[in-house]
């Protein structure tokens, strides 16, 4: 067995990745940066951007005013960057299970997770949008305290929610990784499968390349 030290994989080093590059990317166009982390870290920071393109991606479909046309554009451009999403969180995973097998986990006989970590680690990126953007609202609020009368207090409230679930959210992937590293527990890559960007298993996709007649 594999003696030499993982990653060292925390919730709390993939939230402060989280927050860093959340507050880096709203302050200059977003990209990956130049400089490599890790295979796990990397993997982290671009399901990250992914998550962050698609946020602002699905607020622009919600401008109001936004053309038929700019919407059709903005739902596909969404598609893609889903797909994006999805896959960075199964190469989160893919990248934790290399790292275990070296060590012969996860354990087959260990009792079964639900959820794999890379799943959580895509919660916990969009729990970190959430709270960024929720501080910048309590910031608005504080400029603009008579035409924002309770904005800032709601906000308040809801920061401390999101805080609280990330917490939790966190404490629960250290210990599944806790758990899986001592053999108590295991968790599986699980394929998310997605139908709407593959033109042989959507059919709105196919059928439209139906010729008439046939």
């Amino acid at each position: 067995m594999n003696d030499a030290p993982l990653y060292p994989f925390s919730a709390q080093e993939i939230a402060a990745l989280h927050d860093h590059f959340t507050a880096l990317w709203h302050r200059q166009p977003p990209a990956l940066p130049g400089e490599a982390r890790g295979p796990v870290p990397d993997a982290v920071i671009a399901q990250h951007l992914a998550n962050f393109e698609l946020w602002h991606t699905e607020d622009r479909a919600r401008t109001p005013g936004a053309t038929d046309h700019e919407i059709a554009e903005v739902k596909r451009s969404i598609d893609r960057i889903n797909q994006r999403r999805n896959d960075l969180a199964e190469a989160c995973d893919t990248l934790l299970l290399a790292e275990l097998a070296t060590r012969g986990l996860p354990d087959p006989g260990a009792e079964l997770h639900s959820e794999s970590p890379g799943l959580i680690i895509d919660r916990l990126s969009i729990l970190a949008l959430k709270i960024w953007h929720t501080q910048e609202e309590i910031a608005r609020a504080a400029g603009h305290p008579e035409a924002l009368a309770g904005h800032a207090l709601r906000n308040r409230e809801r920061l401390n929610l999101l805080l609280m679930q990330r917490g939790d959210l966190a404490a629960c992937l250290d210990r599944l990784w806790q758990q899986t590293l001592a053999g108590e527990r295991r968790f599986k890559l699980y394929r998310q499968l997605k139908m709407y960007n593959d033109p042989s298993l959507n059919p709105a996709i196919y059928q439209a390349k139906t010729p008439v007649g046939e």
